[in-house]
Formats: C-alpha cells, sequence, structure tokens
C-alpha cells in the first residue's frame, strides 16, 4: 500500500492467478490479485500518492486467490487419484445464492454452472426445492428412449406415459395422477408444440423442461409470470453422488444401470408376452427413480400409480393399488415393478388379486422360491433382473 510506481516490481499472470509483486515494508503490505479485472482498480490505488488498502480489502483478494489456487489443486489431485476415492476433494465455482434453502429459515447455495445444461427464457429465479425436482426430472427422463412426457411432485414421477406424440403422452402422463401434478415439476424429451402447450397451459406448474419449443407454443406457456421455462442443452453430467452427512461425506458411483431384455431371467412356468416385457422395463425405469421402499404398477406404457417412500414394500402396494383406483385405472393385465426384492410371497398375492398379471423385481431373497412358487400355482409370469435399485 503507498507504493510508488518505482516500487512495483512485476506484474505476471500464472496458471490463471495475477499477481502484482511490490516493494513491501512488512506483510500487512502485500496484495493478491485474484484476476485481470482487478487490476486496474489496484493498480490506480497504488498509483495514487499515499493510497492505502484496509486489511478487509486484503484478506478478500487473498481470499479470491486462493479460491483459483486451491480449485486448481483440488483437480490436479482428483486427476492424479484417477477415481480411487483416496480422499474427498471437491470444488465447484460460480456460487448461486438462493432465496432460501428446503424451508425459508435455512440458507441455500448452489454451485455450478447452470447455465451450460439450460437456458431459462422465462420466470421466477429457480428455487432450492425447484433444483432438487429438476434434477431427479432429468434422471428420469434420460432412462427413455421413446418420446416420454413425466410430472414430478417432490423427486417422484406422479405421472409418466410414452406415446407417439407429445401431446398424447402429456394427457396419459396426467391422467396418472392429475391431483398430485398441481404444483409439480413437467418434463420431456419431446420438442413441445402448441397443441401440447394448450393443454398443458390448462393446470398449475412450477417449471416445465423441454428440448425445444414451438414459438407459439412458448406466447402460451409464457402467460403466467412465474413459470419457469427451461430449455435443456446437451451437458455432461458427474458420475459421482455424493451428500455431507454426519461428521463426514458419503460418496458413490451414479446409478446408471439401465436393464434391457438380455438382463431378464425368467423365473416362472409362465413366459411373459412381449407387451408384458415392454411395460416391466418401462415400469423398472420408473421404479428406479422412486423413493424407496417403491412399487410401480404400469400398463401400455403408462404409470398407472406408485408406492414410493414407504417404511414396508406391502404398503407401498397397497398405495399404489388405492391410487390407481381413485383415478379409474383398470389393473388386469397390468405389471408391478420392485426396487428390491420381496422378502415374502405377500406383494405378489396381494397384486395377483388385484390382476397383476406379470413381476419384474431384482430377485435375492433367501425366499424368492415362495415367490416363484405363488407365481407358478396363480399364473402369473416373474422376471428378476439382478439389480437392486435402492433410492433414498
Amino acid at each position: 500500500s503507498g507504493a510508488s510506481e518505482a516500487d512495483i516490481i512485476e506484474k505476471i499472470d500464472i496458471g490463471g492467478i495475477s499477481l502484482i509483486r511490490a516493494a513491501a515494508k512488512n506483510y500487512n503490505d502485500v496484495i493478491i490479485v485474484a484476476s485481470q479485472a482487478q487490476y486496474k482498480p489496484l493498480l490506480d490505488m497504488l498509483m495514487e500518492h499515499g493510497a492505502t488498502s484496509s486489511l478487509e480489502e486484503r484478506r478478500w483478494m487473498a481470499k479470491e486467490a486462493f479460491a483459483v489456487s486451491s480449485h486448481y489443486d483440488s483437480a490436479i489431485f482428483n486427476y492424479f487419484d484417477a477415481g480411487e476415492g483416496s480422499a474427498f476433494r471437491c470444488s465447484v465455482n460460480n456460487q448461486k445464492q438462493l432465496r432460501y434453502g428446503e424451508n425459508p429459515h435455512q440458507k441455500g447455495y448452489f454451485y455450478g454452472n447452470l447455465e451450460a445444461m439450460f437456458d431459462q427464457i422465462h420466470g421466477k429465479e429457480i428455487s432450492y426445492n425447484n433444483l432438487l425436482d429438476i434434477n431427479a426430472a432429468v434422471d428420469l427422463i434420460d432412462e427413455f428412449d421413446d418420446l416420454t412426457f413425466a410430472i414430478l411432485k417432490h423427486n417422484n414421477a406422479c405421472g409418466l406415459a410414452s406415446r407417439p406424440t407429445v401431446l398424447d403422452a402429456w394427457k396419459d402422463a396426467l391422467a396418472g395422477d392429475p391431483v398430485s401434478a398441481f404444483g409439480g415439476v413437467l418434463i420431456t424429451n419431446g420438442v413441445i408444440d402448441k397443441e401440447a402447450a394448450e393443454e398443458i397451459n390448462k393446470i398449475f406448474f412450477e417449471v416445465i423442461i423441454a428440448p425445444d419449443y414451438d414459438v407459439d407454443a412458448l406466447e402460451i406457456l409464457g402467460q403466467k409470470k412465474n413459470r419457469i421455462i427451461l430449455v435443456r442443452k446437451e451437458a455432461k453430467l458427474p458420475k459421482k453422488q455424493f451428500r455431507a452427512l454426519l461428521n463426514g461425506v458419503l460418496v458413490q458411483d451414479k446409478d446408471t444401470n439401465i436393464e434391457t431384455v438380455a438382463d431378464l431371467k425368467t423365473v416362472t412356468d409362465k413366459t411373459p408376452t412381449p407387451e408384458e416385457v415392454e411395460d416391466m422395463l418401462f415400469a423398472n425405469k420408473i421404479v428406479k427413480n422412486s423413493k424407496s421402499n417403491a412399487i410401480v404398477l404400469a400398463k401400455g406404457k403408462q404409470l398407472l400409480a406408485s408406492g414410493v417412500g414407504q417404511t414396508s414394500r406391502v404398503d407401498a402396494l397397497k398405495q399404489a393399488i388405492e391410487k390407481a383406483k381413485s383415478f379409474g385405472f383398470d389393473l388386469n393385465g397390468a405389471v408391478m415393478a420392485s426396487d428390491a426384492f420381496f422378502p415374502f410371497p405377500d406383494c405378489v398375492e396381494i397384486a395377483d388379486k388385484e390382476g397383476v398379471t406379470a413381476v419384474i423385481q431384482p430377485g435375492g431373497s433367501v425366499k424368492d422360491d415362495l415367490s416363484f412358487a405363488y407365481c407358478n400355482e396363480h399364473g402369473m409370469a416373474m422376471v428378476t433382473t439382478g439389480i437392486r435399485h435402492f433410492k433414498h
């Protein structure tokens, strides 16, 4: 501080960190600069006779500089660690302070580059809870190659259908649970046209995500000023997931496994029909992205109902059956998917009595044979995948 032009020895830029090295009387006179943007104001201050910087200013600039260098160090460590997980180092820039966290009394932040994933073309600021639902919606829709529309509430699908058109997919997704759809997050992997937008616009929802929209569709959807409209872009997503808990951090590989026909093992006398196989794979994608314990009932590539987040698998099934019936669905010929094995045959028995004809589950219970036997005795088909999909 207070340096003359002759006191400044050099200005250099190393690895994205800009440094001004000046003759300093003591350590407190040293100022670290983190970006080119800070050059001119700092030089103006230094060149002005008698100019001084406060301790707070020096601490802030030092903090900015070490943010750059520590981010660089973390990247180098993770490169050499090569996924071994010998230590946890995660550095993410671009802090965005949110209105609040899950609840108004909690502070919330997002670190990352949302603009790389989405163009927000309408609506209010995205909230903490919106981001949780958007993340769940992206994970879910990425399971499907067919044109699909999904409606999510609290990170779970309450409606989903695969159809030849966005309009048909929307109508059948909404039919799955038109009550829960209120205030939900909507996502599709198809372009939203005017006809679909006119139907979608009839309900209240928080967020809609699509790869693109027709101009006249945007005019319709943009009628609500707070409605968040996102255009999804191609972006590479991380392969690791982590969460802070207790006095540490949990880290795991993201569950990217998507079962196919080749992964199915028929364990009953009755072989499922091609239509049942298609529906079972469809339901399995949904149950994989639902909170455990989870059961999904589906037919004709439409989510009829699901039971999620239950402490008992039987309770999850009963919840799904009750919901399906409340919205007028006929469960005869439907399929059932479970995110984990059946410890007893009770779920299979309950599903059978409601008309379910085929079941997909991971298998692996010491009492699997009881479920297999029940299916054989009652003419049901069952396949196992060998892959559990817990989601807590």
